[in-house]
């Protein structure tokens, strides 16, 4: 679930996006990253020595891998492979390449295997309740530097490389919707170093250039502070952590033992992060599933202990299946119960055709488990019981209001649901939307009738003139827009015209 902006240009780079998963995306990235710094080193804008730089990508891929898999076996669990290879990637633009000049320089070798390994190791020891407390790649380049076998240099921070790390770190940045977080890390990063060149006697333009060409800056805001799975589950969570997180990289210090560097700043927030958010992934027992439509479903689960979410948060579960498709295992669905529920319940749309992991769904069988990873989303009413808000749902996208209303998250507040759906077969909730007791319009498109207690808006297409006559006092309404990406820039302009000012949103781009 994913704030969406209406423009054609992020319209169609959602579409395209939202064919990988986050961790696909940031492998390929990488990958691409790797094959430009071998090209640079070929043109003599790098220097290491190509022999140097092959066999330091193949140390670095090939023991994250094998360390990877031969501790998943020990700790019988499945191996993640995309992202032990995204690890090994990392620690090869982390440390500097051996160079094979005057002989083999065993101990550089011997630093960059063992932080290979301890990155690896660091996804089961350094974890709580089976989640990674701490990003791999910061761990194992950390550790390692204590033992003095090799520190990490962040050599991807070169101005060569600045031309595709910029870019690369964009499309991440906005694929998991962490552009005001790295804005913000940005910001504070840079301002502070900036600020000590220019006392250092630097102009402005020199000290910016050597902040943001010659530190890594973006590459670590890219590719390794907005991993979603360290990240505390509100946005005033992430956005207060990018801020600290820039000052502890920015701000020089030196306590004996340790001095400021880029993997400590990154650990200290990883930690920070997971005192603030969900600790460790939940145990999930498969209860059955209900039609809810002709082309929805809902499941409920067990959980193995409490879990803790506002209602309108999203749940990560992982869905281990053969032949997952190009978006992988793990999928978000918002939460349908209310917290404190004995069961956990998701809705899911399941018209054909279906994708690998709502085949798995479908065939689970009372008993099975699975683990819920991450808890998180911003999607949620405001503070202040008294404002009135407008829910939009478009289809499935009545979910998220599912927690909201039926759980008393609403409590007395006014609110106003205007939900879409081809028919009415296809309203999914309406006995528990009836005893919720808010004010419901229905706008099917077939022009077919509702129930008795929802208002009929007709077949009339939802503009911003007949948003703002189905619901006069808009402007006055905090706003709430759910449902597929397509569905949700169109209704948000809609109520941008009928006068709303503020206009939250939550787009399922499928799954």
């Amino acid at each position: 679930m994913t704030a969406t902006l209406s423009t054609p240009i992020t319209s169609r780079l959602d579409t395209a996006l939202g064919r990988f998963t986050m961790y696909r995306l940031v492998l390929w990235v990488l990958a691409v990253l790797a094959g430009y710094s071998l090209l640079l080193n070929l043109l003599g804008w790098l220097t290491f020595g190509l022999p140097e730089m092959i066999a330091h990508l193949a140390l670095c891929l090939g023991l994250t891998y094998a360390s990877n898999r031969a501790i998943a076996v020990l700790f019988h669990v499945r191996p993640h492979s995309e992202s032990s290879l995204i690890t090994g990637l990392l620690l090869y633009f982390l440390f500097w390449p051996t160079q094979f000049s005057a002989g083999l320089q065993y101990l550089d070798l011997a630093g960059v295997a063992l932080a290979c390994v301890l990155a690896s190791v660091s996804k089961y020891a350094l974890a709580w309740r089976g989640r990674h407390v701490f990003n791999p790649a910061a761990a194992g380049a950390f550790i390692t530097g204590l033992t003095g076998l090799n520190i990490a240099t962040w050599w991807a921070a070169t101005p060569a490389m600045l031309w595709l790390v910029l870019p690369g770190a964009l499309l991440v940045l906005y694929r998991v919707r962490k552009l005001l977080m790295g804005a913000v890390f940005t910001l504070v990063a840079v301002s502070i170093v900036a600020a000590e060149l220019l006392r250092a006697g630097m102009t402005l333009g020199e000290a910016l250039w050597q902040t943001i060409a010659q530190r890594p800056v973006l590459f670590f805001v890219g590719f390794m502070l907005t991993e979603p799975l360290t990240l505390p589950p509100r946005r005033w969570q992430q956005l207060a952590l990018a801020a600290v997180v820039g000052l502890l990289f920015a701000i020089p210090y030196n306590l004996g033992f340790v001095a400021n560097s880029p993997e400590l700043a990154l650990l200290v927030g990883n930690a920070l992060a997971f005192i603030a958010g969900q600790r460790g992934r939940v145990l999930l027992r498969f209860r059955g599933s209900r039609p809810l439509t002709p082309t929805t479903t809902e499941f409920s689960f067990q959980p193995g202990r409490p879990l803790r979410f506002t209602p309108g948060q999203y749940i990560e579960l992982n869905l281990p299946h053969g032949k997952a498709d190009h978006k992988g295992r793990r999928r978000v669905f918002s939460l349908t119960s209310p917290p404190g529920s004995a069961e956990l319940t998701i809705g899911v749309g399941t018209a054909s055709p279906l994708s690998t992991a709502k085949r798995a769904l479908l065939d689970l069988e009372a008993g099975d488990e699975l683990t819920a990873t991450t808890v998180g989303g911003d999607f949620v009413l405001p503070r202040n019981p008294e404002a009135p808000v407008l829910l939009i749902a478009a289809g499935i996208g009545i979910t998220p209001y599912l927690a909201q209303l039926a759980g008393g998250s609403a409590g007395d507040r006014d609110v106003v649901l205007l939900y879409l759906a081809r028919n009415a077969g296809e309203l999914a909730y309406a006995e528990e939307l009836e005893r919720a007791g808010v004010r419901t319009i229905a706008r099917l498109s077939d022009g077919s009738s509702p129930p008795a207690f929802m208002q009929d808006a007709g077949a009339v297409r939802i503009d911003g003139a007949a948003l703002k006559e189905l619901v006069p006092d808009i402007a006055g309404r905090e706003v709430y827009v759910s449902g597929s990406p397509a569905s949700v820039r169109s209704l948000r302009a809609a109520a941008r015209r009928a006068g709303a000012r503020r206009i939250h949103v939550d787009s399922f781009s499928g799954y």
